[in-house]
């Protein structure tokens, strides 16, 4: 089976459930955005050296596939959706880490390459979430993919600070100096 179908030639993709809607769709944007997301954490693992924050990465795009797949469902039920457990589980995570590092400040990103690969990541994953608001304020969205992707930005942000102070790079924001 071939992944060319000549399918999408006049603009049209198919949703999970076979329905046919123009490429331009705000869902199809939403997951679109999403797909460019796990792509960029495809990247981000290889240039990490911490094997649970690989393992993370891997179990966070597991998810995005559920969290596509239900954004790709417009009528019927997808059957592998997320759930407030998923939601809980993110959420638990960036208190382990927030504890882990318990930051003093505002931080200026990109410290190293890994770290700027997952800030990367962050501000993708809050366009993600734009655009699914976006589909929300048209077509109901499920209150887990919601928080879900909510939780995404925070996860890479704290992730990516993780990384640099691992790496002894941790660079806060200096106060700025006075005009007068």
């Amino acid at each position: 089976m071939s992944i060319t179908t000549k399918g999408g030639d006049k603009g049209q993709t198919s949703l999970y459930t076979g329905e046919r809607v123009w490429k331009d769709d705000q869902r199809v944007d939403a997951y679109g955005t999403l797909d460019e997301l796990d792509a960029f954490l495809g990247e981000a693992k290889h240039h990490l050296s911490n094997l649970e924050l690989k393992e993370l990465l891997i179990k966070v795009q597991q998810s995005l596939y559920r969290v596509m797949g239900q954004l790709a469902t417009k009528t019927g039920t997808y059957p592998y959706p997320l759930c407030e457990k998923d939601v809980e589980e993110v959420t638990e995570t960036i208190r382990h880490y927030e504890d882990k590092l318990q930051l003093k400040g505002f931080v200026i990103p990109g410290s190293t390459i890994p770290s700027a690969k997952l800030d990367i990541c962050r501000t993708i994953a809050r366009r993600a979430e734009r655009r699914i608001i976006a589909l929300s304020h048209s077509e109901e969205v499920p209150a887990e993919v919601l928080g879900y992707v909510n939780r995404l930005s925070d996860l890479f942000f704290i992730l990516a600070r993780t990384v640099e102070a691992e790496l002894g790079a941790l660079k806060y924001v200096e106060k700025p100096n006075n005009c007068g």
